[in-house]
């Protein structure tokens, strides 16, 4: 199978060869812009897949499919929320939401070289794409959240939430009381029910508000060590490949 990776975030797409040479699969080429991959796609035969990124360093990835006709088949990678992947959904599209899943991955792969031969030819509605994602969406945050304590429900507001964090496969609420909550849904839901602007995945692990950081600190190998109002049960790191977002999160 020959695969090749759009994305513009280097450490993002070694981390996906990495993923991929786990399942025996290889790739020698990696594009990280617009100008770039459209100049590879004229020079060489188009692969059977291609690990896609929508927002690359010099505009969206679907500028490349306005210059260069393209047949492979497409699992995008992307950070965008549920509402544009509606899009993906309708044009029967792959899509891994970033930062992508060992197991999920595995489930596109195998979609893929199950349906490959309907896929060798994909018919993709990129108008449809692209005014999904480029339409604001009025988006309904969590206010609260609703956790069992013993025989009882408890109501805890967003905005008394330090973190997020998973532990064991589990998922916990640290509050600014400094009391932890078993919550019953994985981390990753998380990621399209919080306010963009408040919560901050710094790692596979951590969901900061921003409201709780008490200082930032250089860390080894150019990441950021976070110390929070009250949680001091473990380090909170933000991992390399995020400082660059994370500090364009803060302002």
């Amino acid at each position: 199978m020959d695969i090749i990776i759009i994305e513009d975030e280097k450490p993002a797409a070694r981390r996906l060869k990495r993923l991929l040479e786990d399942f025996g699969l290889h790739t020698n080429t990696m594009l990280h812009s617009v100008k770039e991959s459209v100049a590879w796609f004229k020079e060489n035969k188009h692969p059977d897949l291609i690990f896609l990124d929508i927002q690359l360093s010099d505009g969206l990835s679907f500028e490349i499919f306005e210059q260069v006709e393209i047949t492979s088949s497409i699992i995008f990678t992307t950070a965008y929320d549920e509402y544009a992947l509606k899009a993906f959904k309708l044009n029967s599209i792959d899509y891994l939401l970033k930062p992508i899943d060992d197991d999920e991955l595995e489930v596109a792969i195998e979609k893929f070289k199950k349906n490959n031969q309907q896929a060798a030819n994909p018919q993709i509605d990129l108008s449809q794409i692209q005014q999904l994602l480029s339409n604001p969406f009025e988006k309904n945050y969590k206010k609260r959240f609703t956790v069992k304590v013993g025989q009882h429900l408890k109501v805890i507001q967003v905005s008394d939430i330090e973190c997020f964090y998973s532990e064991n496969k589990s998922t916990y609420i640290f509050t600014n009381e400094k009391r932890n909550y078993l919550l019953d849904i994985p981390l990753e839901q998380l990621e399209n029910q919080l306010e963009e602007d408040v919560f901050f995945r710094v790692n596979r692990k951590f969901f900061v508000n921003i409201n709780s950081i008490k200082d930032i600190v250089s860390y080894t190998n150019s990441r950021l060590k976070l110390v929070l109002e009250n949680y001091d049960e473990e380090e909170i790191i933000v991992s390399r490949e995020k400082v660059k977002k994370f500090k364009e999160w803060l302002g």
